[in-house]
Parts: structure tokens; sequence; C-alpha cells
């Protein structure tokens, strides 16, 4: 796994992975989920792969990505966390309350929760966190709208923002949200590798690029949980190694994007159960395009492309005809949707454009990233020849994730492959599209496509600052139509092959319950989800 060091690029991957590895508003299915008669038994250990490691396990200091939720979050809990129906919920905060204006949030601390080295979360410790956060590289970009947090009293913090935020309590929700003893806060180089929090487990070992393990916390705060004692975690990259492992016993579940290994232990049920995360759980898988360099500067050269690529081919070939075609940053079940107005595969169209533009600009010719991934690979030269069919020549450069980040960030780039778009709430999409985050090529941006749109960014503001669901969903709506009229992505499919495939004796994957005993996300992330581990159990069969 690549280590990401620089400032410029542990900012972007963090906030890209936080984008990625997102919560969305639908639960996932078991297939061939065992019925469950005699309710979760003490104790066992589970063993589970994952697909890479971590990068450190500080929320403060470190990347994280959906492996770092696996790992970190069954140690570390955030203040706040999401139900089934994709609202928020407090969790380590009891509770959350804005003003009439939605320009200030107080946060009320549970009491009677205690870090597992013995101190009690009080509100001057999740003050201390949330300045660390907004001081760090990480996630300055996320806090700007925030003017300070103060200590109301021992267990009250007050955010004192510098305009409304109606959704200002998903982002802590995920990483920036996660609240670390003051120990960590103090050695930050300590807390990344024996990480430290109120979560139903405590750190036991961890060997890099190999496993990390975590054992029963025996102060957690809620009451008769977690119900395993050990859980360890395997760091095996390679996608056929994990499910051959997992079919040789060598590991009890693993994590999967891949068709073949939904449809295998799918069919298995007697055996495996497959736990998929489905609607506005999945990101897209998309072409981004650099709408600040030639020759897509051009919007006709951006339709074209669009116009140019069969989607369902891209699907029926490479997901096995598992995904859905995607026309935006949402999915058709969520309610922020708005249907209608992609350019939808049209060679005919795609090849007017090209002969429009060449006739003034000569010919079209860009070069398009891609990760060396085989999966993905064959991808992008699908997308390559559909292009050239079109008439336009593209040429494929292969980059490390590091090295493919570093270069949207900087905009040294004309188009990549990318997946993204998976926040709770579409505010969480801002800092990618507002043309306030689009800087200059060569200069950082979190606006990767530069695209600087008045209407689009109008509609964010609006989405970001009016309480009202009906005025919010009218914004949204007109963020959907920018984003087709001026294609700063070739949007592909929803990715929901994504999935965790575990033995039938692995119970409550898929079962999470929030402290106030609603249900709550049970699956979230990409491309491999990841899930709660404190209500898991197994049968001792």
């Amino acid at each position: 796994m690549k280590r990401w060091r620089t400032p410029a690029t542990l900012l972007l991957a963090s906030v890209v992975m936080l984008a990625c590895s997102g919560q969305r508003p639908v639960a996932a299915p078991q297939a061939g989920s065992p019925t469950n008669t005699s309710g979760p038994a003490q104790g066992g250990r589970l063993i589970y792969a994952l697909s890479a490691d971590a990068n450190g396990f500080n929320p403060v200091t470190d990347q994280f990505a959906a492996q770092s939720y696996s790992m970190a979050g069954t140690i570390i809990e955030p203040l706040v966390s999401v139900d089934a129906n994709g609202d928020w919920k407090p969790y380590l905060a009891e509770s959350l309350t804005p003003s009439d204006k939605y320009d200030e949030w107080t946060i009320k601390v549970r009491s009677g929760v205690s870090f597992s080295d013995g101190i009690s979360l009080t509100g001057d410790i999740v003050k201390a966190n949330l300045d660390a956060q907004k001081a760090s590289p990480l996630n300055a970009a996320v806090f700007v709208p925030i003017k300070s947090f103060e200590l109301a009293d021992p267990m009250t913090v007050k955010v004192k923002l510098n305009q409304p935020w109606v959704a200002f309590p998903y982002y802590l929700a995920a990483q920036i949200g996660m609240i670390v003893p003051p120990a960590t806060l103090a050695d930050p180089k300590a807390g990344s590798l024996k990480p430290v929090g109120t979560g139903p487990f405590i750190f036991k070992e961890y060997v890099p690029d190999n496993r990390m393990v975590v054992t029963k916390n025996p102060r957690y705060w809620r009451q008769g949980l977690p119900y395993l004692d050990e859980v360890e975690f395997r760091i095996l990259p390679d996608s056929q190694t994990r499910a051959q492992t997992l079919e040789s016993g060598g590991v009890d579940v693993i994590g999967t994007s891949r068709d073949e290994d939904l449809t295998k232990f799918g069919a298995m049920k007697d055996a495996y159960t497959v736990h998929r995360a489905q609607g506005m759980a999945v990101p897209e898988y998309m072409f981004m395009l650099n709408t600040a360099v030639a020759p897509l500067d051009d919007v006709r050269v951006r339709k074209a492309l669009a116009y140019a690529t069969d989607r369902k081919t891209v699907i029926s070939t490479l997901r096995g005809g598992l995904t859905k075609p995607a026309d935006g940053p949402w999915s058709e079940d969520s309610k922020w949707y708005l249907r209608g107005g992609y350019p939808d595969y049209d060679a005919a169209k795609a090849a007017a454009l090209v002969k429009e533009v060449e006739a003034e600009k000569g010919p079209i010719r860009f070069e398009l990233i891609s990760t060396p991934d085989p999966n993905t690979m064959q991808g992008v030269e699908l997308a390559q020849d559909m292009w050239r069919k079109a008439g336009i020549e593209v040429s494929i450069k292969q980059a490390d994730q590091a090295d493919l980040i570093n270069r949207a960030v900087t905009g040294n780039f004309a188009a990549t492959v990318w997946t993204q778009f998976s926040a709770p709430d579409p505010d969480g999409e801002y800092i990618w599209m507002h043309q306030a985050y689009a800087k200059p090529v060569g200069a950082i941006s979190l606006n990767f496509t530069r695209l600087k749109d008045a209407k689009l960014s109008n509609a964010l503001d609006v989405g970001r600052s009016n309480p009202d669901e009906a005025a919010r969903k009218q914004a949204y709506g007109i963020v959907q139509e920018r984003l087709r009229d001026l294609v700063p992505f070739v949007f592909i499919d929803h990715l929901n092959t994504g999935a965790i495939v575990a033995k039938t004796k692995v119970r409550g994957i898929g079962e999470h319950v929030l402290p106030d005993g609603e249900k709550g996300l049970p699956l979230t992330g990409s491309p491999i989800p990841y899930h709660p581990f404190s209500g898991i159990w197994v049968t001792q069969r």
C-alpha cells in the first residue's frame, strides 16, 4: 500500500476517501442469511480479511479509507452516526441542536462514557478534538465554515459558524467526528500506531501490511456489547487470494468488489452470506475531466465523450450486469434524484460534435490516467475504443494511486478514471463542486474538474444554508441539471458490487443498532464496504 506523506496529498486523500467511504441512506439486504433462533452469543474470535492496510489509526493526522474505518472503528467512535433511513443520529454526542438560523450548533456530550485508558469523555476533550481537526491539514477545507468551538459547560460544546450549515452533523459521523483521548492529541504518532478510544474493542497488536488484532473492551459504555472476544484483521491485497483463503477456512469474512465473488458465494447459501451495500451507500464510477485544459475546456468535447460512451456495454462487459447506469452523483432511489437530461449513448451525436470541433480547432487528442489494476485498465481501454470510434484520440497513462491523486489536486491531468460521491447528504459534495474550491492549474484545488459555474455554486449554497427540504431538493435538482449540461464527469455506473462475504457462523453483519435502539446504517463505503463490529457474533458450530 502506498503511504501518502505530503500535506497536499494527505489533505486530498483524506477528503477523497471520506467522500468515497461516506454513508448513504439505504440498508443492504443479506443473501442467504441464516435465521437467528437463539439470539447473540458471547465470546469467540473472528478473522477478517481486508484488501489493504491502513495509513495509520489517528483520525486527526492519518488518511482514513474503508479499511481504516474497519480497523480503527472498532476502537474509536464518532460523535454522530447515521440510521438506516439516512438521518443523522447522536452517538458519543447525546444531542446536537441548531440555532434558529443554523449558524450555531450545540453539542451535548453523552455522560457515562470513558476511554479504554480510564479517562472520562468530557466537553473539553471533544472541543480539543474538534480544534485539532480544524487545525489539521487533512480537514482544514472541510471546516472552513466554522468560526470557533467554545466550551459552554463541562459537557457542552458550541460550534460557531460563519454561515448557516444545515447538514453539519453528518460530517461528525466520519473521520473528523471520531474522538480520541488527550494522550493521543499530545502524542499523535503513538496514537497512529496504538489507537485508544471509547469503542467496543481495545488495541492488542499491529504488524504493518500483515495484521491488526483487537480485544474486547471491558469498560465499554454500551451494556452487553461487544459479543466477540477478539477480532483479527488480516491484510490480503489480492482479491483472488482473499476469496481462496475464505474457501480454505483461513479467514471467516472477506470484503470484495468482484462480481464473480458475488455470483459464486451467493450461490452457496448454506455456507456463506453475502452483504451488499446498495442504493445511496454506493459511489459512482466515472471519468473525471479537467475543464481548465484543452481540449476538455470545450463543453462540446465533453458532451461528445458522454454521447460516445455506451454505459450499458461497460456494465455488461465489466460488471456482469450487476450494476445500474449512473447519470449524476445520486442514484434513482435517493430523494434528491432528478430524472432526465444526461447525454445518453448516441454515436451519431458524438461524431457530429467531434467534426464540429475539429473544423475549428483540429484533431481532438488527450491523455487519460488510470491506475495499473487490470480490472480498471480493462474499463479504461474499453472507453478509449468507444471514444476512438467517435474520432477522439486518447492515450492512456498509468499511475499509482498516490500519483494519480496528486495530479488531480494540482490539475496536472486532462482526464482520469475516478470513483466518488457517497456522502449521506448532498452537502457532502459541496467542496468537490463549488467554484470557490476551483483553483488554477498548478494550485491545490479540491474542485478537481476546476469547473466554475455560478448557477451550480449558488444551488450548492442554497442546499447548505436552507433548512427547508423542498428548497434543498430544488437546489440539488439544479446541481444535477448543471452537471448534465456541462459534463465535468462522464458517469458510468453505481458501484454496488462492493460486498462483505462471511461464513454462515458469522452473525450480525447488516444488523447494526444505535444507542437509542434504532437500526443504524449497516454497510457503507467503497469500493468495498465497512460496518460496525460491536453487534457481530459467531455461533459455536
